[in-house]
């Protein structure tokens, strides 16, 4: 008997996702969840994202198998995406959702609140970043440092970086013209330098306009992909930290804001003053639906 799926995507960072609630363990192992996430032999996808019971005080849990087997903590566009596929199956079980509708998402990197907007947008409250180098992990600074525009030499270069975990590791460095970073070549190299012992996304952001960023990604687990909505998030927060961007305080504001454009196409980024919480707003949509043999 075939497992049902839906493939969705978020700026065509996609997924696989499953219905996982009525046991607390991954549906499937990580080998099978790269059989299904090659794109010439099984479903094609960046990730399965599996729907797990909740845990004590959230709605869900998530957890995520990158397409090389390996966990990470969360994934922005994949939380749109996980969004978008419980509302589908409460739809289904009669309970549709009223927008504005919030779920509680437990992941690896604490709780997370997605909300399906009445436009067809997701906003998710993606929490507080943290800068501190032992929160990475990087040992680019003593533990309890910021990583902010520090020099890192990679392959006979050298990168000023900025280092923010949106609950997963990122390290942003600030280029002239995306367009002329040679990707393939030092993404992996960035990814696995020793001064990650837990391997890190990496996002070049060329500065358009004080509200206006484009990024290139290279994530951890996954090469090159369209989108990155964590990554998005800590690119932001590294413009603010080297004064390309700024946070407004006047009180009808009371936070920053910048579109960040991806190759697969915008997200708009919030960062509050208020409660120093940062806010992502971006789109969800269903591919196909469908059953899969293992």
């Amino acid at each position: 008997m075939g497992l049902p799926f839906s493939k969705y995507h978020g700026l065509g960072n996609d997924f696989i996702l499953l219905d996982n609630r009525h046991q607390a363990s991954p549906l499937l192992t990580r080998e099978q969840a790269v059989a299904l996430c090659d794109r010439n032999q099984g479903i094609g996808a960046d990730g399965v994202i599996f729907a797990l019971p909740a845990a004590p005080g959230t709605d869900y849990t998530m957890r995520i198998f990158n397409s090389d087997g390996s966990e990470p903590e969360m994934c922005g566009n994949g939380i749109r995406c996980l969004a978008q596929y419980l509302a589908a199956l409460d739809s289904a079980a009669g309970q549709p959702p009223k927008a504005p509708h919030s779920y509680r998402i437990h992941t690896l990197a604490g709780t997370i609140v997605p909300t399906l907007q009445p436009d067809g947008q997701i906003t998710v409250d993606m929490g507080e970043p943290h800068l501190l180098a032992r929160e990475i992990p990087t040992t680019l600074a003593p533990a309890d440092e910021k990583v902010i525009d520090v020099p890192l030499a990679v392959a006979e270069q050298t990168y000023q970086v900025t280092c923010v975990s949106m609950g997963n590791p990122h390290c942003i460095t600030f280029v002239e013209d995306i367009a002329a970073v040679p990707l393939d070549d030092i993404g992996p190299l960035f990814e696995s330098h020793q001064v990650f012992p837990q391997r890190i996304n990496t996002e070049f952001i060329q500065v358009v306009q004080p509200d206006y960023l484009k990024m290139l990604v290279w994530e951890r687990g996954a090469g090159p992909t369209l989108a990155c909505g964590t990554g998005a998030c800590a690119a932001f927060v590294a413009a603010v930290l080297n004064g390309k961007c700024r946070l407004d305080d006047s009180a009808d504001l009371a936070m920053g804001k910048a579109t960040v454009e991806l190759p697969g196409g915008p997200l708009q980024i919030q960062w509050s003053t208020a409660n120093n919480h940062i806010y992502m707003t971006g789109p969800a949509v269903l591919v196909f639906s469908g059953e899969v043999s293992l």
